[in-house]
């Protein structure tokens, strides 16, 4: 096992750091100290993650490419929920509605960093103390992100955080996947299954209206390995041709709730979550303005998959509970099993 650290670049007069850490086995992850962001995962050959060498193309990305997001993922109508009788108003950074936490939450900071090991793995945790000073929302909130690289290569990131005032706390990654050869630009080929029934239905800005649509019949439906350009192409005529959606799964900490597989190179994913949501987004919206490793940025040049509690539940109570009570500590572990 390995540990190594550089600098990376630099974000508002600070240095951010890259960690690398790899097992016994020669796979390896990279973490920058910015956005808590995951940059590599690879055998040394093939990175699963798209990436960019360049710090710029992370600090001015509106695709949240690689960060970590809380302290909600998904989106608030207009920015506002009511905790114990009393309203509260947070960034309004996407139109009327909060996106990811808003413009100073987990995806914006600089992460303090430490490292450890033992016999099983290495791993990475980030810190940093939120306030609503910083983001709005209440709570002074310290908060931990551990990445765990196994001996089995898998990897587990690890959220945990602990308010002084009620709060809300569903963080995810916004890590992008493809999975296929380096010389291939797009995930139009890979398969992707998912244990849902269900997606959420959305109004006209993204926002869930409450319903819950059966997939079956529809291109929602992953409950088979499904090619994602056969799903795409079923997606022609909506706005976004292609996904950016949640899926409403069947949370485990023992079986995965989705995979993602790319059937020329071998290459799969095990995503496993214990909580009930899945966002699919197929980088429909990429445009040129980024470079990444599998080239200038374009539509289904990768995937994020991420896993969280169903969003926007202050205002749909049936779609789970995302509150941090005062004094309680709650962590959420996402498990990532890549296949090289």
């Amino acid at each position: 096992m390995n540990i190594s650290k550089h600098a990376f670049g630099e974000y508002e007069g600070k240095t951010v750091d890259e960690y690398t850490l790899t097992n016994d086995n020669g796979i390896s992850i990279s973490v920058i100290t910015f956005a808590g962001l995951w940059r590599s995962y690879t055998d040394g050959k093939t990175n699963l993650l798209l990436n960019s060498a360049d710090l710029e193309n992370y600090t001015n990305n509106p695709f949240f490419a690689g960060r970590i997001v809380g302290r909600i993922g998904g989106r608030l109508k207009d920015g506002k929920f009511t905790l114990n009788g009393k309203e509260y108003q947070v960034d309004q950074n996407e139109g009327n509605n909060n996106l990811h936490g808003g413009s100073n939450g987990f995806s914006f900071q600089i992460w303090d960093a430490q490292t450890s090991q033992d016999a099983n793995g290495v791993s990475l945790t980030l810190t940093k103390t939120f306030t609503p000073e910083m983001d709005k929302f209440p709570g002074k909130m310290p908060t931990k992100v551990t990445y765990t690289l196994s001996n089995d290569n898998s990897v587990t990131i690890d959220f945990t955080a602990t308010s002084d005032a009620d709060t809300l706390f569903n963080p995810t990654s916004h890590a992008y996947w493809n999975l296929a050869d380096e010389g291939t630009d797009n995930i139009l080929f890979h398969t992707f299954q998912a244990n849902a029934d269900q997606h959420l239905e959305f109004d006209d800005e993204k926002i869930p209206t409450g319903n819950l649509l059966d997939t079956a019949g529809t291109p929602f439906d992953f409950s088979k390995p499904t090619l994602l350009k056969d799903a795409i192409d079923g997606m022609q005529n909506t706005t976004e041709k292609g996904f950016d959606d949640l899926l409403v799964v069947k949370p485990s900490a023992t079986d995965s709730v989705a995979t993602l597989s790319d059937p020329a190179s071998g290459r799969s994913l095990k995503i496993y979550s214990e909580r009930n949501g899945l966002v699919i987004f197929t980088a429909n919206s990429f445009d040129d303005s980024m470079t990444y490793n599998r080239g200038v940025a374009h539509p289904y040049e990768a995937v994020a998959l991420e896993a969280q509690t169903l969003s926007d539940t202050p205002h749909h109570p049936n779609f789970g509970d995302v509150t941090l009570p005062a004094g309680e500590t709650k962590s959420y572990k996402i498990r990532f099993e890549g296949t090289f």
